[in-house]
């Protein structure tokens, strides 16, 4: 195995920022295009949102979600500019649609179509059935699934890494959750900042609306493999449609996928977009990956410094 194989992560919702893609579009014209034609294919302005628009706006589910794919995707046009491909790809729930536009297993016009679908369709599903999500940090995975079948309506939504698991579910639920497992030790148990009880059972709604928008999609194989984080396995392109609507009520097992990619010979994590926690938790999961966070232009001359001297 090499220490060189590269893997691309792609961000999911709560990478925001205000801002986010305006320095690298303006200074790459490849960057640029995506805001442009991606702004058609979801019906939405992403310049003036990514660009432009306040933290208000941007939170809310139905615009976050293609702003975030749209943002990655410019910044990967940016890296693909200078002749740098991925091994692998891996994202974190929608980034999963980033990554697949990435390895050339859809076009990036469709994952922004189909993201603007899904950020609707999810946005429905938590007016319907209320619900909210709380990251508990400080205690093993094991703990925190004991506490999710001591109580009805709250279950593991994101395996960010160890010692931090998300959990989502009803409100009373969850903040019961929260109060068990400060009891058993927890450093700290958050609230977190969204609209629904995403990557559970109570946004079932959300996966039937959405499905016969991907079933319409022709997948085709990736060019560069893809890592579910709903199974933590490398997976074909027959398997994407299927995989992307169970993602809806699936946990994120992002820290299982990255460790499988760490068994794969991958060294070095490039976070592409917005913010740096996909970085941040890889350190966690491994100490000795290296990792690299490009959103502007600056942070794509140190990738190629990075990758030019590995």
């Amino acid at each position: 195995m090499s220490d060189k194989l590269v893997a691309f992560c792609f961000p999911g919702q709560g990478s925001l920022e205000v801002g986010m893609g305006r320095e690298i579009a303006e200074a790459v014209p490849e960057a640029m295009d995506v805001f442009e034609r991606g702004s058609a294919a979801a019906d939405l302005d992403l310049r003036r949102l990514c660009f432009e628009a306040g933290e208000e706006e941007l939170v809310e589910t139905e615009i976050q979600q293609p702003a975030l794919v749209a943002t990655s995707l410019a910044v990967l046009e940016a890296i693909k500019a200078r002749g740098i491909k991925p091994d692998f790809v891996i994202g974190h729930s929608v980034g999963e649609f980033a990554a697949l536009a990435a390895a050339g297993a859809m076009r990036f016009e469709e994952a922004l179509a189909l993201v603007r679908e899904r950020g609707l369709a999810m946005a429905e599903a938590a007016k319907r059935n209320p619900g909210s999500m709380a990251a508990i940090l400080g205690l093993d995975d094991e703990v925190v699934e004991r506490i999710c079948r001591r109580i009805l309506n709250v279950w593991p939504a994101n395996y960010n890494c160890p010692g931090q698991i998300v959990v989502s579910g009803e409100n009373l639920a969850v903040d019961e959750a929260c109060e068990l497992a400060e009891r058993e030790g927890a450093r700290r148990a958050v609230k977190l900042r969204v609209s629904g009880a995403f990557h559970s059972p109570l946004v079932a709604r959300a996966a039937d609306r959405f499905r016969p928008a991907l079933e319409r999609v022709k997948f085709a194989e990736p060019a560069a493999p893809f890592m579910s984080t709903v199974t933590a396995r490398i997976e074909t392109a027959k398997r994407m449609g299927p995989l992307l609507v169970e993602q809806l009520t699936a946990p994120v097992r992002f820290t299982q996928a990255a460790q499988a990619l760490v068994r794969e010979g991958v060294h070095t994590f490039v976070e592409v977009g917005p913010g740096t926690v996909l970085s941040g938790l890889v350190k966690r999961i491994d100490r000795s990956a290296r990792t690299i966070s490009v959103s502007t232009p600056e942070s794509l001359d140190r990738l190629e410094e990075t990758l030019t001297s590995v």
